[in-house]
């Protein structure tokens, strides 16, 4: 079966993207919006080390946290129906990307550099890999690297310095194409129109 086919209305929505594009304000109105959980995967590594993620990359290093970082989202992917918010370099991990081009939907939330560059110096999260050097010299250098990996997610939304809303409506819509799309039959695509429907009605009522 194609990983299309195997994608569908009750499968998780994995988002992805650089440091700032807004994965964890978007996704927790995202998940509201289709009424199912939301996940921030780096507060679940934090939960399952007992320590912070700076902490993990200070004391243990980059890898020690990627290798625990595939093994959360593993767990996940086989969890429950959720929005996922994972970090910047989950999606660069081949077994990650795989897992999640079987089991779920990527979404790349796809920001300028400029805009990247402005959230992270208004955010007052600890970002250890900015604390090498200059913010926008190092996050040129991963827009260079990851950007071309994140053009694998199966939908690409853009997002900038406005309000989120539209941005979420945007994928929601993009989503109901992507399961009607995908669906084994016409009834699956029928659901699959019907319940983010459901989720867009709810908003406006």
């Amino acid at each position: 079966m194609s990983r299309k086919n195997q994608s569908g209305p009750r499968s998780t929505v994995v988002l992805i993207g650089l440091m700032g594009s807004g994965k964890t304000s978007i996704g927790r109105r995202l998940a509201a919006r289709l009424g199912i959980q939301f996940i921030d995967a780096d507060t679940e590594i934090e939960a399952a080390a007992g320590s912070s993620i700076h902490d993990i990359f200070e004391l243990h290093g980059e890898q020690a946290f990627r290798d625990g970082e595939r093994r959360v989202i593993a767990r996940l992917l086989d969890g429950p129906v959720h929005v996922l918010a994972t970090g910047g370099g989950a999606f660069m991990t081949d077994e990650t990307r795989a897992r999640i081009s079987q089991s779920a939907v990527s979404v790349w939330l796809r920001a300028s550099l400029d805009t990247l560059v402005k959230r992270v110096e208004r955010s007052r999260t600890r970002r250890p890999l900015l604390e090498a050097g200059d913010p926008r010299g190092i996050l040129s250098s991963l827009v260079e690297e990851r950007y071309p990996v994140y053009g694998e997610a199966d939908i690409i939304v853009e997002t900038g310095e406005g309000p989120h809303e539209p941005v979420v409506e945007s994928i929601v819509q993009e989503l109901r194409a992507f399961w009607q799309a995908s669906g084994d039959d016409g009834d699956g695509e029928e659901r699959a129109a019907q319940e983010v429907a459901a989720a867009s009605n709810q908003e406006t009522e």
